[in-house]
């Protein structure tokens, strides 16, 4: 953020730390220290590639400093509002607890913020009930010294345009403007493992992503059909895959030939249930995957009624191969919804890009969109099944995904 901003802070590296605000760990009763321990760990790795930070939690809070003065402060800030567990983040100094010494460091921390408000006010919160001023008391007391150091800026108390945070802490005093908004969510990690069929499109990235903010840590599958598929559409997939390590963390992405599937599929079985027998397969093979990597469920971006192989009934039968629960955190949105939130996490553009997947590859003229299982069973006979899968799993490949690759 630049100095123009009236909420933007200056402070060298070795002065200023982050406050990272807990969301829904906070309601987590007994089970709440686990919730904390892994986002700590979460937030630790993540921020490594910025510097040496120290990382630790106190009430409701999880501090990040810098122990070095070469620390990459803004991309650790950015780090930060992308971890799933973090409500808010809020750049910050300590100080010592008193009014005097407040005073002095909000003034100076905040001053740039200051020069561009015509109003302001203080909010005070006092974590450390042993401070002898309570909460209104300090932000009338650091308020008044306030307005005496920057007489130019009026006391607005109901809509300033600078807010000087105060927070009573038990090692220190912490001044800071207004918290920036965070990821929200709970820590990856905590909600178990799942298997998500990524694609190159837009829904697949998104519902990875949403399952991945309510704690689930994800690996990755993806059918390639070349000749019918290129190289270059396997990249966009990676790229998709990257571009959500800021959020999912690092990831694996198995990559499983499709080609031998999809040319028997188009020679033995009726053109209307070819997609649907795809999806089939897609699910058997993503199943093994699961069974092989622990995981306990698996992940679409299927939106209900969105194609004709997302209708009630069709979901039904391409999720009958599968005893794993099917995770579809897509199915009530609309299409405007959901590439809302793709342009939010930044793989919009990227799923645009005009290469091929094998989604595309022999699809129906007609697809049905009222289909029986039994008949889709039947029409499946005609194939070797568990051959088929075999062969598939044979070649398949795995890709290690981290954040900053």
């Amino acid at each position: 953020m630049s100095s123009m901003e009236p909420n933007t802070p200056t402070a060298s590296a070795a002065e200023e730390i982050f406050l990272l605000k807990l969301g829904e760990v906070v309601l987590k009763g007994l089970n709440r220290r686990s919730f904390e321990d892994k986002l700590v760990s979460n937030v630790r790795r993540r921020v490594k590639h910025c510097g040496i930070f120290q990382v630790y939690v106190r009430q409701s809070t999880i501090y990040v400093e810098p122990r070095s003065a070469d620390c990459d402060m803004a991309g650790a800030y950015a780090t930060c509002r992308q971890i799933f567990g973090i409500a808010a983040v809020a750049r910050a100094v300590p100080c010592e607890k008193s009014v005097d010494a407040i005073a002095e460091t909000a003034a100076a921390y905040l001053k740039d913020a200051f020069a561009a408000s015509r109003s302001f006010k203080v909010e005070s919160k006092r974590a450390d009930k042993t401070f002898s001023l309570n909460s209104i008391q300090l932000s009338q007391a650091v308020g008044s010294q306030l307005a005496r150091r920057f007489p130019a800026v009026k006391v607005d108390v109901h809509q300033p345009d600078l807010t000087v945070h105060v927070e009573i802490r038990e090692a220190a005093a912490y001044i800071h403007a207004p918290s920036e908004p965070g990821a929200g969510g709970l820590p990856v990690g905590m909600g178990g493992t799942a298997v998500s069929l990524l694609s190159g499109g837009i829904d697949s990235p998104v519902a990875s992503w949403m399952m991945a903010r309510r704690g689930v840590q994800l690996e990755m599958v993806h059918f390639v059909s070349p000749p019918y598929t290129s190289q270059q559409a396997q990249d966009k997939v990676l790229e998709l895959a990257r571009l959500l390590t800021p959020y999912c963390g690092r990831m694996i992405v198995h990559v499983i030939p499709f080609t031998k599937i999809q040319e028997e599929i188009r020679r033995s079985c009726p053109e209307e249930y070819f997609t649907l027998i795809m999806r089939r397969f897609m699910m058997r093979l993503a199943l093994a995957v699961a069974r092989r990597r622990g995981a306990g469920a698996l992940v679409t971006g299927e939106s209900l009624g969105q194609v004709a192989s997302q209708t009630m009934l069709a979901l039904g039968v391409t999720e009958d191969v599968t005893d794993l629960p099917v995770l579809r955190p897509l199915i009530g949105m609309d299409k405007v919804e959901i590439i809302r939130i793709a342009r939010e996490i930044g793989t919009f553009d990227t799923s645009i890009l005009p290469y091929e997947d094998c989604c595309t590859v022999f699809t129906p003229r007609h697809p049905c969109t009222r289909p029986k299982l039994q008949d889709v069973r039947e029409a499946e006979t005609a194939l070797d099944v568990e051959a088929l899968v075999a062969q598939s799993l044979e070649g398949e490949q795995w890709i290690r995904v981290k954040y900053g690759d």
